[in-house]
């Protein structure tokens, strides 16, 4: 269990330990069935506040083989449809926050070295005995892990879009985070789902290779999760 690679359950633990908790877990089921489909890149925006890093959470404590999450899942929603078992604790989940890493950083540069460098440790902790191309180059990491490995990943990205909240002029910088996007996610056969959320539409970047796979659920276009990332 690693801090960005496959990290545990204690997080959406707190989250059912609250005196107001709404079982949300059949978002599950919906992302279970966009698994390793070409349909498995999902974006959600929405205004703070509206339960999106839960919903993260709760997707890393499901998938993620950092633990067993088998009895915190088992009276909830989720545990009566099919697939459950299946897809339960199987994947190398990689949860980020990416305000986390902008707020420690100067510059996009600096950003996206100390992500690799966060999760390159991780990935070399769980799994030292790969025989690495690069080990500085996270895609070729992920890359040589999946073919030894055979056991496909899941990004998480919480606040994906804080750059361009932060640095709205900045074309250059935020191109930069975007090509990093593309390399990382974009046509990667390690890749079984990406799941981001973020305030502002990505539809306003939609141009750019690196998102355009990405199906946004807004607030005005919700369907058909609508139920499980805030208003009905």
């Amino acid at each position: 269990m690693g801090v960005y690679l496959n990290p545990g359950n204690v997080d959406f633990q707190k989250s059912l330990n609250s005196e107001i908790y709404i079982d949300k877990t059949e978002l599950i089921a919906y992302t279970n069935k966009k698994l390793n489909t070409e349909q498995g890149y999902i974006c959600v925006s929405r205004p703070r506040r509206f339960g999106k890093s839960m919903a993260a959470n709760m997707l890393t404590a499901y998938y993620s083989r950092g633990c067993d999450s088998r009895e915190m899942f088992q009276e909830l929603k989720i545990a009566k449809h099919t697939g459950f078992e299946k897809h339960l604790n199987q994947y190398n989940v990689v949860h980020l926050n990416m305000q986390n890493f902008l707020s420690k950083t100067q510059t996009i540069e600096q950003m996206i070295s100390l992500v690799t460098k966060a999760v390159g440790r991780d990935l070399l902790r769980a799994y030292p005995d790969v025989d690495y191309l690069d080990k500085t180059i996270l895609t070729f990491m992920l890359d040589d892990i999946y073919e030894d490995s055979q056991v496909s990943f899941i990004f998480i990205i919480d606040e994906w879009d804080c750059i361009f909240r932060s640095r709205k002029n900045q074309l250059e910088e935020q191109t930069k985070y975007l090509d990093f996007l593309r390399d990382l996610l974009k046509d990667k056969s390690y890749i079984a789902l990406a799941y981001m959320t973020g305030i502002l539409p990505i539809k306003k970047y939609g141009e750019h290779s690196a998102i355009n796979a990405f199906y946004e659920y807004s607030m005005t276009d919700a369907s058909p999760i609508e139920e499980f990332t805030g208003f009905t």
